[in-house]
């Protein structure tokens, strides 16, 4: 079994530079606002919020950080941002994340998703100190068959929709970069790719997605829609892929031998449940609940029913697991929302609380980076 990190969090990114693309972005704001608590520089590359309300926005996480404004698909732009950041860490979240979105839009998606990585990419080219980059994609990049079982990292990329295509393209370009110019006996930048998906977490105000949609019509009385109550997702809270992604960038200063992995981070395969269980759990959280199944009135495009990810390599070098349940997820996920609605002012105070409520659940339950 590989070696954990050999240090905590805080002690490993206390006083460090680190860029964060998409920071306004539901993940990267949750991402930016526990970097600053663990005292890193945090400095940030996005477009606008692409909500309105917004976690970036709600939580005032511009506070406290460098804030740029660049679009990921400006070469020019990014590169000068990231050179001049000179980073110690980058994680590379921004994205064009919506399956639906992406049938819509299917140029913006490829551009976005495949050029705007190799565009991070080129500028960690020209990065001339070490540093540590984490490229997020997600768990649609692999070609999903509806198997039972989970994916494991080395199983093939694609997918039927713009999104998930583009995901696994950039996969491929991930990989190709990493052999043809960051070689791994000296390379000063290493580099991983992480997939993770189906998080859910307060903040979320994405379009068609199950639980914006749920909070959104019941703070009004009014009913939700479930357009696929039977699919099945490997649902976890927005805490649990951070964890990892952060628990990656730690060991990849310390392990060269991680360079140009991918990691899959995700829940234990017993934490798949249906849109109808999750809609059904939110419930017991919130008052005046009301759903509809539309099922079979639904004509929207094609939307997997079944996957799952195999995380056992993040397990056995990473020693990272996922440690909330589906109960405290959706608890934690609700809890959240009603204090958005109900006290908008205590906002920030809720992400932080949360994100140290997980940090003492990690570390109760054995995660190396939160010892």
């Amino acid at each position: 079994m590989g070696a954990p990190a050999e240090e905590s969090g805080v002690k490993v990114f206390k006083g460090k530079r680190v860029l964060v693309t998409g920071h306004t972005g539901f993940k990267g704001s949750w991402l930016a606002a526990w970097l600053k608590l663990l005292g890193a520089e945090v400095v940030g590359v996005a477009l606008d919020p692409p909500t309105d309300p917004s976690h970036f926005a709600a939580a005032h996480l511009a506070d406290g950080m460098t804030d740029l404004r660049i679009d990921i698909r400006d070469r020019s732009a990014l590169q000068s941002a990231i050179v001049s950041a000179r980073p110690d860490f980058l994680f590379h979240l921004a994205a064009q994340s919506l399956v639906r979105r992406s049938y819509a839009e299917p140029i913006e998606t490829w551009q976005t998703n495949v050029l705007g990585t190799l565009n991070v990419l080129e500028a960690l080219r020209v990065l001339d100190k070490p540093c540590a980059a984490v490229i997020i994609t997600s768990d649609k990049c692999y070609d999903n068959v509806e198997w039972v079982w989970g994916y494991r990292e080395t199983d093939a990329m694609g997918g039927p929709d713009p999104y998930s295509a583009s995901k696994g393209a950039a996969e491929l370009a991930i990989r190709s970069y990493i052999k043809s110019y960051f070689p791994k006996a000296t390379s000063l930048v290493r580099i991983a790719s992480a997939r993770a998906g189906n998080v859910i977490g307060g903040g979320d105000w994405a379009a068609d997605r199950i639980v914006p949609d749920c909070v959104k019509a019941w703070s009004v009385n009014q009913e939700v829609e479930l357009r696929n109550p039977k699919a099945t997702r490997p649902w976890q809270h927005v805490l649990e892929p951070l964890s990892g992604y952060l628990n990656l960038a730690m060991a990849l200063t310390q392990r060269q031998d991680l360079h140009g992995e991918p990691f899959n981070f995700g829940p234990p395969a017993e934490q798949n449940h249906s849109v109808l269980e999750l809609v059904q759990r939110m419930a017991e959280h919130w008052d005046q609940v009301r759903w509809r199944d539309v099922s079979q009135a639904s004509a929207g495009p094609y939307e997997s029913g079944l996957l799952k990810l195999n995380c056992d390599k993040a397990l056995h070098h990473l020693r990272w697991h996922a440690v909330m349940g589906f109960e405290d997820t959706v608890r934690m996920t609700a809890e959240w929302y009603r204090v958005y609605y109900q006290q908008p002012g205590q906002i920030a105070a809720t992400t932080n609380a949360h994100i140290a409520a997980y940090s003492a659940m990690a570390k109760r339950r054995g995660l190396a980076w939160a010892q």
